[in-house]
Order: structure tokens, then sequence, then C-alpha cells
């Protein structure tokens, strides 16, 4: 039996969210929480024909402790939405505080479950989350991802646009390190299963790099004040989980992105920072999964002048976001 929770499910991205999971043969029960609607969510989505039973819950009476009570998996789409103008950065005054209060519910409830981590920015919100865990005692690097595959679906969609064939975007495979916001989201087009023309201009891809980056700013504008990326967002939150679980189950070969503390694979985080030059504590690389989380982080290899240059840019946005996240629960005002 296999308990899947999602903290934030009645928002935009929360719903669709807990309607793919829903729809997960891998998932036999589904906690929702939110602070409000969630009984509503719960309902509406038990009359789908599948097997997994639905339970939704309120702050009242110890509403989040009975979401997570036996949780196998956490996932943490709450928060406000980005809205036109707004950065991630932005967001994190809100969101940082939400975030904090559902870690620690985590922590004192649901301590062994690996906890997924979607509400932004999530360069910040995932110290926030180790933070919380290593006060209370509880904290394995192994279990708490940050949540980057919208990056990669973006690259892979991207990639497929550029050579012609939408069919091809779901066995596309770009991979996509550094961060989850802006200029720390480094897609790595030289390593694509599919590779960009031969003939494909440098201003194309830096302007195909910047669309990967940038592509929650296009989803904004585009919805013109009606709410961000939630739905494409859900998608890559249900795909991460999925993998998640099949590891859970015993499935062997599973690799997937995400932003996590190097020291889950302390052999491979090591050579990450050597590759890299260096000494964050959090990186976005291909995770190796297993029935314990976090088997390994895999290299980098070899990337191209241009990606370097990326990296390098990179990096000092990526260790404010960081510090930012960790000074926000060891500042002894809050």
């Amino acid at each position: 039996m296999v308990k899947a929770v999602v903290l934030g499910a009645a928002g935009g991205i929360g719903q669709p969210l807990s309607l793919l999971l829903k729809c997960n043969p891998l998932v036999n029960e589904l906690g929702l929480y939110d602070i409000v609607n969630t009984p509503g969510v719960a309902a509406d989505l038990s009359h789908i024909a599948t097997p997994a039973k639905v339970e939704g819950f309120l702050p009242p009476d110890n509403g989040l402790a009975k979401a997570l009570r036996g949780a196998d998996i956490v996932i943490i789409p709450a928060g406000v939405p980005r809205k036109p103008g707004m950065t991630r950065d932005d967001l994190f005054n809100i969101n940082a505080g939400i975030v904090r209060d559902l870690a620690t519910g985590i922590a004192t409830t649901a301590p062994k479950a690996y906890v997924l981590v979607v509400s932004n920015p999530v360069n910040s919100t995932v110290p926030i989350v180790v933070e919380v865990f290593k006060k209370h005692g509880v904290f394995d690097p192994k279990r708490i991802f940050g949540v980057t595959t919208l990056d990669v679906v973006r690259a892979s969609t991207f990639v497929s646009e550029i050579l012609g064939d939408l069919l091809l975007a779901s066995s596309i495979s770009v991979p996509v390190i550094g961060g989850h916001s802006g200029v720390t989201i480094v897609p790595l087009f030289s390593q694509s299963s599919h590779p960009l023309p031969s003939d494909f201009a440098k201003a194309d891809l830096e302007t195909l790099t910047k669309r990967v980056q940038f592509g929650g700013d296009e989803v904004v504008k585009a919805k013109d004040g009606a709410g961000s990326a939630t739905l494409s967002m859900a998608y890559a939150g249900a795909e991460f989980a999925s993998k998640v679980l099949k590891a859970l189950k015993g499935e062997a070969g599973i690799v997937a992105p995400s932003f996590v503390h190097l020291s889950s694979d302390a052999a491979g985080g090591e050579a990450i920072r050597k590759e890299i030059g260096t000494d964050l504590d959090y990186f976005s690389v291909l995770v190796e999964l297993g029935t314990g989380g976090v088997t390994k982080l895999r290299p980098i290899g070899k990337v191209t002048e241009y990606e370097r240059s990326l990296i390098d840019a990179a990096l000092p946005d990526l260790a404010t976001n960081i510090d930012k996240g960790v000074a926000f629960i060891q500042s002894p005002k809050l």
C-alpha cells in the first residue's frame, strides 16, 4: 500500500496534480491538504473510477497531521502563484513561511516520507525544508527533492518543435542542471538524445536556452494575470512523483533530474562540485533513484564552451537563493 499526500491540493497546481495522482495505479491512498476547499476536491476526485482512496483535510482539528499520517510520498505545490512582473524571488516572503510550516508538519508526522518540493522559489524552498528537518533531527538528504522536471519537459518539447516532430517530445531527453529559476536553469543541448540540426545558429541556441530558462514568464504573460504555469507544472510534478513511486516499488534504473542536497551521494556530490568548480551544497543533476531515495548523483559530463558560460553565470544566483532559504530558518528572529 502506498500513500501519496498533496499539500496545497486545492490550488492551481494542486488540483490537476491530485487528479494525475488519483489516476496513477501505484497510488493506493491519496491524502489532500489545503487551507480551503480540500474536502470538495477530495469528493470530486473520489468519483473517478480508480482504486485510490481519497481524503481531504483542512487546518482545524489537526488536519495537517491527519493528512500526513502514514505518508510514503509528500508533494508540496502549496503557495501563491506568480503574477505578471513577479520573479520567483518576489514569491519568497510569502511562500517561505508556508513551506516552513508544512515542512514542520512532515518532520513531526511523516519524517521518513519522500518529500517533493514544487513550491517556488525551489532554489530557496528546498533548503528551507532541509533546515527544518535538521532542526527536528530527521534530515535524510536522500529523501528531499526539488522538482525541476518542468525544465526538462520544456527543453524536450521545444527541441521536438525545432525538429518538426512533436511525436518525438516524450522520447527526447535533454539534461537540465543548476537550479530552477531564470539563469540558474542550464539546459545541456549538447547532450540531448536527439541533437539539434547541425546548422543550428548560435543566436538561435541562445534564444532556445532563454526560452527554457524563462518559460514560466511566457505562460504568465499569455495568461494575462489569470495564473502561472499550473497545468504543465502539475504534469511535471506527477511525472517525477511517478518515478519516485516506481523506485519505491523496487524498479531499477530510474533516473530523473532533481535539485538535491549534494550530500545525498557524498562521492558523487563531491565529483560534481569539482566539475562545476563550486562549494555549493545544492545543485540540480540527474539522480538515480532506489527504494531509499537517491542512490547516485550522475556526473555532469562534457559540456560546450557556451554551456560552461551558463554554469558560471548560474552559480552566483544559485548561491544567493540557497543562502536565502537557509537564513530564513536559521535567523534567530524567526
